[in-house]
């Protein structure tokens, strides 16, 4: 018999050609002794960005039913599915929260009941935190709206704008993240990164009324703080001008490295501001500005001016 006619043959001579069981040794070699580098040294369960991706698509659809669920819902059956959408969302939730908090310090058992029963808790408070969520997201989408004459109504803006796309995944994420499950919180903002090139660190304070116009290559760190009504465009970056390093040389974390953005700052296009710095209210930062000092409210900084600083 032909070999290429017979499948269990065909894998018998590739496992062969190959020398698989000499790789699948080193391998083991490598991940069990020489290059290990599992959290805590143990196999756990991982989050699934399969399912963090079905999470997005769910908590997205149940607060926006119509733009990211089903366009033909009625009055008659928009709540029936916003709810049942909801529930099996939150059921896969609450499973990727307990495998996340098994990545948390501290947290070595991760088969101790507790973790479960806190996953649980965790949902909850999060679920009953999503009209305040969609509240925010409504004032963003208001705010593109209104800040890009190009947008010709607000489904444009829900169905087409990259920026809307990142900042659901940032009002999804930011609340995981400020009750300590990092991991899933940051694999739902780089989701959206990959997406649509706009990286949200979750940490990141954003206030009601945030619209980033164009969004490719964004990037705002873990410990900025921005206010109401702030517009940024393009490349920009509100990102850390050094990093402290501990007695042992590992680097410190946590610590506030990233801007300030007070209200009402227009931030324009390829800008890079680093630093514990305050961008003051009203205050206008021109395109490709490299800013690493503070800037008094009502300010209007371009290249020029810092050329001269």
């Amino acid at each position: 018999m032909n070999s290429r006619s017979n499948p269990a043959q065909r894998a018998s001579l590739a496992h062969s050609h190959w020398g698989v069981e000499n790789i699948v040794a080193a391998l083991r070699e490598s991940r069990e002794v020489t290059h290990k580098i599992r959290y805590l040294g143990r196999v756990r369960e991982l989050p699934s960005r399969e399912a963090v991706q079905g999470i997005i698509k769910g908590l997205s659809a149940a607060m926006f039913p119509t733009h990211y669920g089903h366009a033909d819902l009625t009055a008659e059956t928009i709540d029936y599915y916003v709810g049942t959408t909801l529930s099996s969302t939150l059921a896969i939730l609450v499973e990727q929260v307990r495998r996340a908090l098994c990545f948390v310090p501290g947290r070595e058992n991760c088969d101790d009941d507790s973790i479960e029963q806190e996953a649980i808790a965790i949902t909850r408070e999060f679920a009953a935190e999503l009209p305040a969520v969609r509240a925010l997201l409504v004032s963003d989408i208001r705010a593109a709206y209104q800040g890009d004459p190009a947008a010709g109504s607000t489904s444009e803006v829900l169905l087409c704008y990259p920026g809307v796309t990142a900042i659901i995944a940032h009002r999804i994420a930011h609340p995981l993240y400020k009750r300590g499950v990092p991991l899933l919180a940051r694999l739902i903002t780089e989701i959206a990164h990959s997406q649509t090139g706009i990286d949200i660190h979750p940490g990141a304070q954003i206030a009601e009324s945030f619209f980033i116009d164009h969004g490719t290559g964004v990037v705002i760190g873990e410990t900025a703080i921005i206010g109401r009504n702030v517009r940024l465009y393009q490349q920009v970056t509100l990102g850390a001008k050094r990093f402290p390093v501990s007695d042992d040389g590992s680097l410190v974390k946590g610590n506030p490295r990233h801007p300030i953005v007070e209200d009402d700052v227009v931030i324009y296009a390829g800008a890079t501001i680093l630093g514990r710095v305050t961008i003051g209210r009203g205050s206008v930062i021109g395109g490709n500005v490299w800013l690493t000092r503070d800037v008094p409210p009502e300010s209007q900084v371009s290249q020029v001016q810092c050329a001269q600083v």
